[in-house]
């Protein structure tokens, strides 16, 4: 997470949080933006054309993709570790090798949560840094 606290500096004090940990959860706007993010991502999914072949490979009802993915982004953008508290480390990469994440399928995810910051992140500037980051981490994810 200290990427993030470069990306997103703000003067702290004693009672903030870990000067090292990243505060983009507050500053975007904490549990209600993030709930929304994931919400916006799956609607999105289910929306964009382009996504077909992603949204085929997650099971229905989207419900428990949409709850883990809020759960890992408040733990990714510095707030409540809710994912790892419930499922352990994430391992994105070791949980997602089932799955034949080429850049066809990179692309399609990126082109949702896109349009998900874009829906939910109202600065400028977060929806950029956010966006970036998370390009590098989809990137990262691809195993084919």
């Amino acid at each position: 997470m200290n990427w993030f606290s470069k990306l997103f500096k703000r003067q702290t004090s004693k009672d903030d949080r870990d000067p090292k940990q990243s505060n983009a959860y507050e500053l975007i706007g904490g549990e209600p933006v993030i709930r929304a993010l994931a919400q916006q991502f799956y609607l999105q999914m289910q929306r964009q054309s382009a996504s077909a072949e992603l949204l085929a490979i997650h099971r229905a009802p989207l419900a428990q993709s949409e709850q883990k993915l809020f759960e890992f982004l408040s733990g990714w953008l510095g707030g409540p570790q809710l994912y790892q508290q419930k499922y352990g480390h994430p391992a994105l990469r070791a949980r997602h090798m089932s799955f034949a994440i080429d850049e066809a399928m990179r692309d399609q995810w990126l082109l949702c949560m896109k349009h998900a910051i874009e829906e939910t992140i109202a600065d400028a500037q977060h929806r950029d840094v956010i966006y970036q980051a998370i390009s590098t981490l989809a990137d990262h994810m691809r195993n084919r």
